[in-house]
């Protein structure tokens, strides 16, 4: 079943809390269906959704929460991305600078206002569920529990695998990129109005220290840190979990193999908590 989610006020938020009333339930296997306006609350380039509060709005303009039957904390949840289609306006900043797009989601292109084209990989930069701590949560740095992640590999035809942080899941997304480098050196990607995007919602019974995903091609692991160092340590810890149990390998060997097959990106350094993700392509390794 697709639930569509209309654009408006009670849909939308601009920060995690486990407070925040879930805007819909469903069922495990159902997806969710929605458009959400950009990072700054954007429309189109000269209009912004209202009304907006400053202190509950101040951070990605979000749409959830959303609750999943016989979801648990402990357990995990597998987002399946099955489609984000931006729409025709998008904006990029440099320090002072400002850049706005025209994008082609057909085409795949964005053009911006200097002339410059580039191929647009559009995707959610925030899927995630609030920590199970009373308070308002920023929706800026990525955590354990998904947030902003901004993951350039999480493109229609992927999942992502979250564990969840409180009973019935509480699952918000949002923040669609139309295209963005690894790092995100300015801070900003294409920071797209989302025209449609539809998840499906599934359970499962992995036990994950931090997010993977799944892509056509390959397993990605996670980590997150402040410290760039140890949020690649995570990310790798988290790999070799990925390589013993889908390999069946013993955890030393799986290092070993690890430095041959397994590399190591950054997913981003301008959300305050840093991000790496270590990437397992499915040929890299023949058993």
């Amino acid at each position: 079943m697709i639930h569509e989610i209309p654009l408006e006020r009670r849909t939308l938020h601009g920060h995690f809390s486990r407070d925040l009333p879930a805007i819909l339930t469903i069922d495990p296997g159902d997806a969710i269906a929605f458009s959400c306006p950009n990072a700054g609350w954007h429309l189109g380039p000269d209009e912004r959704f209202e009304p907006r509060d400053e202190h509950l709005d101040a951070g990605h303009a979000l749409v959830g929460p959303i609750d999943v039957r016989g979801a648990q904390a402990g357990g995990t949840l597998v987002v399946r991305i099955d489609e984000v289609r931006p729409g025709t306006f998008g904006e990029t900043w440099g320090q002072e600078t400002r850049v706005e797009w025209t994008l082609d989601a057909d085409r795949g292109t964005g053009v911006d206002d200097r002339g410059t084209a580039v191929r647009l990989a559009p995707f959610l930069g925030v899927i995630g569920m609030p920590p199970d701590e009373q308070g308002i949560h920023s929706t800026g740095p990525p955590r354990r529990f998904g947030g902003n992640i901004d993951c350039k590999e999480l493109v229609a035809g992927t999942a992502l695998y979250l564990p969840i942080s409180l009973d019935g899941a509480h699952l918000s997304a949002g923040d669609g990129h139309a295209a963005q480098a690894d790092g995100e050196a300015s801070g900003t990607a294409i920071e797209c109005f989302l025209e449609r995007a539809q998840l499906t919602i599934e359970l499962s019974d992995l036990e994950l220290r931090s997010p993977i995903a799944r892509t056509a091609g390959a397993w990605i692991a996670f980590g997150f840190d402040e410290d760039l160092d140890l949020a690649a340590e995570e990310a790798m810890a988290t790999m070799l979990d990925l390589m013993a149990r889908e390999l069946g390998l013993e955890r030393s060997y799986a290092l070993a193999l690890s430095s041959i097959a397994v590399d190591l990106r950054v997913t981003q350094i301008v959300n305050g908590v840093k991000g790496v993700h270590a990437v397992l392509a499915d040929d890299a390794i023949r058993l």
